[in-house]
Formats: structure tokens, sequence, C-alpha cells
């Protein structure tokens, strides 16, 4: 899975480019991004890639970091992010009574989990 930066991106008409660490580049479509994502220039994604009639596309896309101006813009309060840090807590105790018990969240619900951590991890990161 490679790992790049977002060369450019239009918002409007939903695509751009992305150029690997070895300097390759891949046409990147808003369908392939993980859903509510915007991507600026600078966006830090790995990505899965496959070559196509018209060159190298990416297929599937998870954001590893966006560029720190756009972060603290878009940076919760203090008030919203401790009342989601309240309703992490309250998930993770009832994801811990399962596994105690030797269950495993199903995949949707795991999906979902790992989704809000990674908001607040990049909210805290910011």
């Amino acid at each position: 899975m490679p790992t790049g930066r977002v060369k450019w991106f239009d918002a409007d008409k939903g695509y751009g480019f992305v150029v690997a660490e070895d300097g390759s580049q891949a046409f990147l479509h808003s369908s392939v991004l993980p859903e509510g994502t915007e991507v600026t220039k600078g966006t830090r994604l790995d990505y899965d890639v496959v070559d196509s009639r018209r060159g190298a596309q990416v297929l599937k896309a998870r954001l590893i970091s966006i560029p720190a101006k756009v972060a603290k813009a878009r940076r919760r309060s203090t008030e919203d992010m401790a009342v989601m840090v309240e309703d992490v807590i309250k998930v993770l105790d009832d994801l811990n009574n399962g596994l105690q018990h030797g269950r495993y969240p199903d995949r949707e619900h795991g999906n979902k989990v790992a989704s809000l951590l990674r908001a607040i991890a990049d909210d805290l990161e910011s």
C-alpha cells in the first residue's frame, strides 16, 4: 500500500492527483475517499492503486494526516471534545464488557468504534 500526498484536488469536480513517496502519480476520485472526508493539497494518504487504461488510479484511500493549518481550523471546541471523550469512554466500557465475556464486536460496530477513535486522535494531534 503506497503512501503519498495529495498534489492537488478539486472538491467541486471531485478529483485530483496523489504523488507517492517514489514520485509516481495516481488519479484520485472522491468516491474512493472515506465517507465525509475532504482532502486538500498536502493531505497524506495510504492508498491502493491499479493501472487502468488511463494510467494509475487510486482504488481505496485512507487518510494519514491533513495539513496542520487545515487541522487547526477544523479543530473541535474543548466542550465538544469533552462530550466526545465521555461518549468514547462509555462505548469502550461496553466493548470491554463484551471482550471479557469472550465476544468481539461485529465488524460494523468495530469499524464505527475505530472511526470514532481515529477522529478523536486526529483532533488531539492537531
